[in-house]
């Protein structure tokens, strides 16, 4: 056993599904992601394995089909995954952002709708707040619902939509007419029904197409654009207008603890893969691994893996408690992702001109670890986040 990220306290059953879930990892994703991912093909197979584990209701509750988990076994899940592919943990993390806020947020009636084909696999979710001219500030966007009789009427255009394509249920945040003076209240989330698929999927909803990106391959980012598109007023979530902005910062929230632990889990394979290759590789008469130089990044790498997996889970098990978790998840995701980066170059280096080469995994892993300074927000919002927090907590007497 690895002595790297481990985690104290787990219950039998969270050893268990990991354990299951590292092996399939092993056997099924590490050995294939490299063609897949050079390929940019969807990873059917593997999917198909998670939806048999029962991944993709990991924790929607047993009631309705779920294995009723916590946000850390989901974590210390993800991070496994991302261990071996980061794409296939994409697959999920949307997927289970619109299951949290079904549970969390959902009416009676919209979770026994979805949770259960949610669980199943069959309801794939998807997560939208960004727009083409849209970064960081949610509470500007354009895109609008207008109150028609029983139904509501979108127009507007949506960015950054992982899993558009493949996805059958987005959750939407949009702008509503709810007369309140600060603009994040006039914002409600809706429950979006689609058929999967690219073009016009349907009447009014169009998914123009997979975004050509440096990495994260094999799931599909798309945009999302919306002309006249009809929804019954039954799809608001929770049946609640201008509720949105919360409800998707609380999903939002258990993404960062996501984003995390995604990085946590590309730290620990290009660890791996360095500590592994620097054994292996010989100069001056003996393994690089012996030179000090090397030794002392080795050193540094794990510190930053162990670390940053400790912070991940902190923020994990605070919002399984129930306590605002804010700015522990904007620490774990902003401290996870740039040691994930650091983390990545440092093995890139070791590996020498070998990790330029395509035939290496740190290759792609450097393509990869990018995504995660940007993603669920920035560095500079999660200091944003952060100094707000410790401000409110510090407050000057």
């Amino acid at each position: 056993m690895a002595r790297l990220a481990q985690t104290a306290g787990l219950t039998d059953v969270q050893q268990e599904i990991l354990s299951t879930v590292k092996d399939f990892v092993d056997k099924e994703i590490i050995p294939h992601a490299q063609a897949l991912e050079h390929a940019d093909e969807y990873p059917a197979d593997i999917v198909a394995g998670m939806k048999e584990m029962g991944l993709f209701g990991l924790t929607i509750p047993e009631e309705y089909g779920g294995l009723g988990e916590s946000l850390l076994t989901y974590a210390l899940v993800v991070e496994q995954i991302a261990r071996g592919w980061m794409s296939v943990s994409g697959v999920i993390n949307t997927h289970f952002i619109v299951a949290h806020m079904l549970k969390q947020h959902g009416s009676e009636a919209q979770k026994a709708h979805y949770l259960p084909k949610m669980a199943a696999g069959e309801i794939r979710g998807s997560f939208s707040m960004s727009e083409p001219d849209l970064g960081s500030d949610v509470a500007a966007i354009k895109t609008r619902a207008k109150r028609d009789g029983d139904d509501y009427v979108i127009d507007g255009a949506k960015m950054w939509l992982t899993n558009g394509g493949s996805s059958n249920l987005i959750a939407l945040l949009v702008k509503t007419d709810e007369g309140a003076e600060k603009a994040h209240q006039n914002l409600t989330a809706f429950l979006i029904d689609k058929p999967e698929g690219f073009g016009e999927v349907a009447p009014g909803l169009t998914i123009p197409g997979k975004i050509d990106k440096m990495g994260y391959k094999g799931v599909d980012t798309t945009e999302a654009v919306f002309d006249g598109f009809r929804v019954g007023a039954d799809k608001v979530l929770g049946e609640a207008t201008g509720k949105g902005f919360s409800h998707m910062m609380d999903g939002v929230e258990v993404g960062r603890v996501n984003v995390a632990a995604r990085a946590c889990g590309i730290a620990i394979r290009a660890f791996e893969l360095a500590v592994e290759y620097a054994q292996q590789r010989k100069s001056f008469g003996k393994a690089i691994a012996e030179h000090q130089a090397i030794a002392f990044k080795l050193a540094e790498m794990a510190t930053k893996v162990e670390a940053a997996h400790l912070m991940m889970v902190n923020a994990a098990r605070l919002k399984d408690s129930g306590q605002r978790n804010d700015v522990e998840a904007g620490m774990a995701k902003l401290i996870a992702s740039e040691y994930c980066a650091e983390v990545t170059q440092e093995s890139f280096r070791i590996h020498g001109g070998y990790g330029y080469s395509k035939e290496y995994e740190i290759e792609r892993l450097m393509r990869e670890a990018p995504f995660l300074l940007i993603g669920e927000g920035t560095s500079e919002i999660q200091k944003t986040i952060i100094s707000r927090g410790l401000l409110r907590e510090y407050r000057s007497r």
